[in-house]
């Protein structure tokens, strides 16, 4: 991140308390509690199948589980390392489960609405056991901060897996994918919510 403004780390998760969160998304799906997903925010929310076809359910402060509980740790030590080595002034985290189904797809974007400051740092937690080649679904980030062509990475879903980015400089899409595809995908956000841009920019280097 601090080279970058993005990373991944592989593995970043332990298996078992990875397969915890799948079973809690599973859990969700079966029992309808997933929303198809939007796009804008508040009064401008709306859906869009020709940019995004994934369903999402919020992460509830007063509902976390013991599986959340553990990555939400985990999450905080991120945050706590971050601020401390790139001055982003995160405060809290705010995220959900995914589902992409067979099919479903997300177009370049980039993760800050527009007129807002408050998504500082993206963090994606994937929960996908068994990814193969061919499977679809990935994650393709330009590496160029404001650039929407050029350089790009390919990563792929697999389980445990962590792609962290600045949610406001670094436009990507999740491509179409092949089988159910699941993560927790959330974002760190600025005490403050006002609009801006990050301490620390991957165009600057400050």
């Amino acid at each position: 991140m601090e080279k970058r403004g993005w990373a991944v780390m592989r593995e970043c998760l332990g298996v078992e308390d990875s397969l915890r969160l799948r079973s809690e998304c599973e859990a969700g799906c079966r029992e309808g509690a997933f929303r198809r997903a939007g796009v804008g925010k508040g009064t401008q929310r709306m859906i869009h199948e020709e940019i995004r076809r994934d369903e999402v359910l919020w992460l509830q402060a007063s509902e976390t589980s013991v599986e959340q509980a553990v990555y939400l740790a985990w999450l905080e030590t991120l945050r706590l390392a971050l601020n401390q080595r790139l001055f982003l002034g995160l405060f809290e985290f705010e995220g959900h489960f995914a589902i992409y189904s067979e099919g479903a797809f997300y177009k370049p974007h980039l993760d800050r609405h527009r007129g807002t400051g408050d998504r500082i740092v993206t963090a994606i937690l994937y929960l996908n056991p068994n990814w193969a080649p061919g499977d679809g679904g990935e994650l393709k980030l330009w590496t160029t901060s404001g650039e929407k062509e050029g350089a790009f990475e390919l990563i792929e879903p697999r389980m445990g897996t962590l792609v962290c980015f600045l949610a406001g400089e670094f436009w990507h899409e999740v491509l179409p994918a092949h089988k159910t595809r699941m993560s927790v995908t959330g974002w760190f956000r600025d005490r403050n919510g006002l609009p801006g841009v990050p301490r620390y920019s991957a165009s600057t280097g400050i």
